[in-house]
């Protein structure tokens, strides 16, 4: 079986960049400026000391070698309720540290509902992932790529339609491959 960070590169490359769902996930990956963290503890203070570390590996890097970062959870934070309560903590972290406006959390969980959705809508597979991870995303490239977007504010529903237009059943098979 692939290892976590080789699922996490596979539903980077075989769902989010095949689907379109990110149209910005395809040049990190291409200039492989992506890092994709292991975190395989379920001890609440090592994945602290790990979302710590990887904001100041963010911060101290050249952005051109490390443009963003993904730490995959593979042992913890299964429940959806728990991941969303370490994802504001992680937030609160970011806050804490003074890199609001440098830095931001993106959320992506095995499990991930949007509010208000029915539980078995298939948009949530916009931000559905292999394991819980919390993405770490540089703003400054983000306002960069977002200003040479034609429409960015159409992302969301956009890809809403997509996985309506292709179905939960093509989406969980493209998935299944890509875990095989």
């Amino acid at each position: 079986m692939p290892s976590p960070q080789q699922q996490t590169r596979a539903w980077l490359t075989d769902f989010v960049i095949k689907l379109n769902l990110c149209p910005f996930a395809q040049k990190v990956l291409e200039e492989d400026s992506i890092r994709i963290a292991l975190c395989s503890s379920n001890d609440e203070q090592e994945m602290v000391r790990q979302v710590l570390a990887e904001l100041d590996l963010l911060v101290q890097s050249d952005p051109k070698t490390l443009s963003t970062s993904l730490l995959v959870f593979d042992q913890a934070l299964a429940d959806f309720h728990d991941y969303l309560d370490f994802a504001d903590w992680a937030n609160d972290l970011l806050l804490e540290a003074g890199l609001e406006g440098t830095l931001q959390i993106a959320t992506f969980h095995p499990q991930y509902v949007f509010a208000g959705v029915a539980e078995d809508d298939v948009s949530h597979y916009s931000n559905r992932s292999p394991f819980p991870m919390l993405h770490f995303i540089r703003e400054q490239q983000l306002e960069q790529a977002i200003a040479h977007h034609p429409d960015p504010e159409s992302i969301p529903d956009t890809n809403i339609k997509h996985l309506q237009g292709l179905g939960l059943a093509k989406v969980l098979s493209l998935l299944h491959n890509i875990s095989q």
